[in-house]
């Protein structure tokens, strides 16, 4: 089990104000899985999780008053804010909502609805220790690189490839210094790549290879059979 600094307090930050252009314009957090919706399973490992003391969501401002009145209700940690007009301004604005006494901020999509407590583990502890982590799995899929016209113009190593996925952890206070960049966030696609950029080390850690993140239409069936399978059991 990963070794964590007594006391340590994390918030954690969740994007949840994305359009769905994939989904036929759907908000994914609010799509039913399993009964309940989206979002209420992305936010359970953290909430079962007692060195959380406060999570900010991100909704688009169309949507902050009506999450609110199911969003807060689910626990008294959780706050609900409005998010920008791109991912990582999302993560600044519930970043922003946070206390300023948290030593780890875990950025998670809201997306993912079966990230594991030992992915959290993992980040909280890099986090603690004062890197940067990226929750993932290897590559097992031969991966090609394209130039504008299609042709592969490389093929890396896969052994070296992992596929990135969230929660994401970081230091508190390097996280926010990385998201005051307004320019260097318009660039960003996660929030790992705004905090290599200001010089800390990043690692990769154990995700989960069923961590998926609902993207299409098709990927919610998936992910129906994927939390049945896990509830299951071995």
């Amino acid at each position: 089990m990963p070794e964590f600094p007594p006391g340590v307090r994390v918030g954690v930050a969740v994007p949840a104000a994305g359009h769905g252009r994939r989904m036929g314009g759907a908000r994914k957090p609010f799509l039913e899985l399993a009964g309940e919706p989206l979002l209420a399973h992305a936010l359970r490992p953290f909430l079962a999780d007692d060195r959380v003391v406060a999570v900010a969501v991100a909704v688009s401002a169309d949507d902050v008053s009506s999450a609110r009145s199911w969003v807060e209700a689910l626990d008294p940690r959780i706050a609900v804010v409005a998010g920008g007009a791109t991912r990582s301004d999302s993560v600044a604005a519930a970043v922003g909502r946070l206390p300023e006494d948290l030593q780890v901020i875990l950025v998670h999509d809201a997306a993912r609805p079966l990230a594991t407590a030992g992915a959290v583990d993992r980040c909280v502890a890099a986090a603690a220790a004062g890197q940067g982590a990226v929750a993932g799995w290897p590559a097992t899929d031969t991966l090609k690189e394209v130039d504008g016209d299609g042709r592969i113009v490389r093929t890396p190593d896969r052994s070296k490839v992992w596929h990135a996925q969230t929660p994401q952890g970081f230091p508190a206070d390097v996280l926010r210094s990385a998201l005051a960049d307004p320019e260097a966030r318009a660039l960003a696609t996660d929030d790992a790549a705004l905090v290599e950029a200001v010089g800390l080390p990043v690692v990769m850690v154990e995700g989960a290879p069923d961590n998926l993140k609902v993207t299409r239409p098709e990927d919610l069936p998936v992910a129906e059979i994927l939390l049945a399978r896990r509830r299951a059991g071995p």
